[in-house]
């Protein structure tokens, strides 16, 4: 690791009510009962941190320390993150950011590496959480780097891959016949118990902050502009809110070479589509989505605990939520596998049916700078058999 830079944090802050808690001190919800959100000393920052400086070290999104609440470079938790490609496709200005080429094959790791390392720089021994896959396996990754023992609680029709990886890389896995939100019960009301830390989605404060760091990344990538829309798959929603505040962040730092917010698309499945749900009716908060089914595992979420918080993102920069079908995200991963060379996980390829359809009703410019999130790995999914054989005998 380089030098120390300095730490900026100044305290968490509840989501909902924006009441105070005190960094340095293991936390779980806010005292309400909402996530927290870390906030920074950005006046101190803006005066004394260089944003070409931090964009030139190497290490991924651990380059972003100023704006990490990590205080002592020991606790990091490393391996081998890179920034992750803009990659266009297709005949209009869309450009994917393909997180698949992250540490355990999805964008999991940016928060599960925050989360961990916070967890070792506060004594924390004991992690478990809830997940349809690729969590659970970024999980498993960084406590195994951190030597910390993991419990992942998963559905039973989490895809195979992702069960497996996870075991592998020394975490307790458990199959449970129930969907992610009842596997996060289970968990909350054992870490009541004190068997462990409850790490599920925004329960504890610092997996958004890794989460930012896409934001963050993007803004550089982009020559320290913003694109006029992003496309993202929201389940719990980490990854949207972080980013969100990210460009706030950046903002209030002066790092922008422009005042224009990109439009916040929330993506979601027709079968589970909470989110678009509570934005169609103007709802504060969504109702938990009966019966949820989608191909898509990691926006398979029937209830999220920052549902506000994803919302407000959506409305403050006249984005939307909007579901797609099965058929359309499926569709659309064929196609771009075959036409654009990428595999794109159901999530990712969701984005992109999201993306087709907004252009063809008008929703974006076929020459607006569109960004769409790919999450993971089009590898750990499965993909449609291959049955022409070729018959070898007598040639």
């Amino acid at each position: 690791m380089h030098a120390e830079p300095s730490n900026y944090v100044t305290h968490l802050e509840c989501g909902m009510t924006g009441d105070r808690h005190a960094a340095g001190q293991v936390h779980g919800l806010s005292e309400a009962g909402w996530p927290l959100l870390v906030r920074y000393d950005l006046e101190a920052m803006k005066a004394e941190a260089d944003r070409d400086a931090i964009w030139a070290r190497a290490g991924g999104f651990w380059k972003w320390r100023e704006l990490l609440p990590v205080r002592q470079a020991a606790n990091v938790v490393a391996l081998g993150e890179i920034d992750t490609p803009l990659v266009p496709f297709g005949p209009a200005g869309g450009v994917i950011k393909d997180e698949g080429r992250l540490p355990s094959g999805s964008f999991k790791a940016r928060g599960l590496a925050l989360a961990v390392a916070m967890a070792k720089e506060l004594g924390l021994s004991r992690l478990a959480m809830p997940t349809n896959g690729n969590a659970g396996a970024a999980l498993a990754a960084y406590a195994a780097a951190a030597g910390m023992e993991a419990t992942v609680v998963c559905p039973d029709d989490t895809p195979e891959i992702n069960i497996r990886e996870t075991a592998l890389q020394g975490a307790q896995v458990l199959r449970a016949n129930g969907l992610i939100h009842e596997c996060g019960a289970w968990v909350k009301a054992r870490a009541e118990e004190g068997r462990w830390f409850d790490f599920s989605t925004l329960k504890e404060p610092y997996r958004i902050e890794g989460k930012k760091t896409m934001g963050l990344e993007l803004a550089a990538q982009l020559g320290w502009t913003l694109p006029d829309v992003i496309y993202y798959p929201t389940g719990g929603g980490t990854g949207l809110i972080g980013m969100w505040k990210a460009f706030a962040e950046l903002q209030a730092l002066g790092w922008l070479e422009s005042d224009t917010m990109p439009r916040m698309v929330a993506v979601q499945a027709q079968g589970c589509a909470p989110i678009v749900r509570a934005y169609e009716t103007g709802a504060r908060h969504a109702q938990e989505w009966r019966d949820a089914s989608t191909v898509a595992m990691g926006i398979r979420v029937p209830k999220a605990i920052g549902d506000f918080l994803i919302l407000d993102a959506v409305r403050e920069s006249n984005g939307y939520a909007v579901a797609v079908s099965d058929e359309a995200l499926l569709e659309a991963r064929a196609d771009v596998a075959a036409t654009d060379g990428i595999l794109l996980c159901p999530e990712g390829a969701a984005c992109v049916a999201a993306y087709r359809q907004a252009l063809t009703a008008g929703q974006v410019e076929p020459d607006a700078r569109a960004i769409i999130f790919n999450c993971a790995t089009g590898l750990k999914y499965p993909m449609p058999a291959v049955e022409t054989r070729l018959d070898l005998a007598g040639t």
